[in-house]
């Protein structure tokens, strides 16, 4: 992990926030005044902050993942679940010194890593934060994100971020549009994630034993790319498959296929993804990725499409 940081680039500085370009809307509003897709102001606001164990085996190991739940979003899904933090900002402001304080508990509590959560419209007081306390930290950062990403912000974080967790959500353009309000997120999203894995490389991991016994291997370096199958739209997913094994290279990265869809917030406008995902249309989908190749990943059970999966937003932790 990397302990001397260089000034950030102009993108990443707080003047961003006079002009900001820090997603792909690239909006150019003056944060100040005003408020642009994303709905966030020029303070960190976050709505959670705890141990998470939710992601996958190699981020939440035994002791859980340091979460960190950021409010607003560069997307507007319609089915968040999510929501009253992506869609309602829901949260609370936080300082940048509280929120390096933050970084130094979850590490204090075990944390394997620091998993920022949706932190794209809040990078430069994030990366100000980090360097408060990047020399007492000795666990890696992770990026969650939805995918939708500029690749000169991605290219900014090359001296931050060690492990990158994003969606690649839809192939279709006018799926992106219909449910998620952007008819560029698959071009934007392909180069960004192209570029994550030419920055992280082949994916590194540690072992690790839990007070049981058990050993875990944990990542410490790489791209795990998510996606989540939408229900009535396996095609979509099965086109995005066959890109990823044609244009990225090969073992290095992982894909974790998501079956946790659960119908919320207004997904009932589009009555065709208004119900969970069939075994038969996840199977599917889980198939042809083996069939491609694509078998250094993750798969879900279906029982991971439930309500009580997705975090309580409660302030708790800041």
């Amino acid at each position: 992990m990397q302990k001397s940081l260089p000034l950030h680039p102009p993108l990443l500085s707080e003047n961003a926030f006079i002009s900001c370009r820090l997603c792909p809307h690239s909006c150019g509003v003056n944060r100040k005044k005003s408020l642009g897709f994303c709905q966030c102001g020029t303070s960190v606001r976050a709505a959670k902050a705890q141990l998470h164990y939710w992601e996958e085996p190699c981020i939440s190991g035994f002791c859980g993942s340091g979460a960190i739940f950021f409010s607003g979003c560069t997307l507007h899904c319609c089915y968040c679940q999510n929501y009253p933090i992506s869609h309602e900002n829901f949260g609370k402001s936080l300082t940048i010194q509280r929120l390096s304080d933050i970084f130094l508990r979850l590490q204090e509590e075990g944390a394997h890593n620091i998993n920022l959560v949706t932190a794209t419209p809040y990078l430069p007081l994030i990366l100000s934060a980090l360097d408060l306390v990047r020399h007492r930290l000795q666990i890696p950062i992770v990026y969650n994100c939805g995918g939708y990403e500029r690749t000169e912000t991605v290219q900014a974080l090359k001296d931050y971020i060690d492990i990158w967790l994003p969606d690649l959500k839809y192939y279709d353009s006018a799926l992106s549009s219909k449910y998620s309000g952007v008819s560029d997120y698959f071009s934007v999203a392909s180069r960004a994630i192209t570029q994550m894995i030419v920055q992280s490389g082949a994916p590194q991991f540690s072992s690790v034993t839990s007070p049981g016994g058990h050993s875990v291997s944990l990542m410490k370096k790489g791209v795990i790319i998510r996606h989540l199958v939408l229900p009535g739209h396996r095609d979509d997913s099965l086109q995005l498959l066959r890109w990823i094994a044609e244009n990225l290279p090969q073992n290095q990265f992982y894909l974790s296929l998501l079956s946790q869809y659960t119908p919320c917030y207004k997904s009932n406008i589009h009555p065709e993804i208004n119900r969970r995902i069939t075994s038969y249309e996840y199977e599917k989908v889980v198939k042809t990725a083996l069939e491609l190749g694509l078998e250094q990943g993750f798969m879900q059970k279906r029982s991971s499409a439930k309500e009580e999966y997705t975090p309580l937003f409660d302030l708790q932790g800041l």
